[in-house]
């Protein structure tokens, strides 16, 4: 399987049971995030669209490396939330 092809198939799954999990609590087309670094930890909502960027992959990447990837409630990343925020700023501009 290619990178390509394991990514797609990561995020489907990833989507797959964020959606399971959340569908009550979240707004239809978002999903949780927590920003967690040494010092700092703050919650975002992120539209599902951004699923589809190279950027939240790898983050999503990083995440699964680092935290697993068995989530009840909102997704734990390991990146600063001035990042993350960063980051978001970015793709919806």
């Amino acid at each position: 399987m290619s990178k390509k092809n394991g990514i797609s198939v990561m995020v489907k799954r990833f989507q797959k049971r964020l959606f399971a999990k959340n569908l009550e609590v979240m707004k239809e087309g978002y999903f949780a995030l927590i920003a967690i670094d040494k010092h700092e930890e703050r919650r975002f909502v992120v539209p599902v669209a951004y699923l589809e960027r190279a950027s939240f992959v790898r983050l999503l990447e990083r995440s699964a490396e680092e935290f697993g990837f068995n989530y009840e409630g909102a997704v734990e990343i390991p990146c600063r939330p001035s990042e993350l925020q960063r980051l978001m700023a970015e793709q919806s501009a």
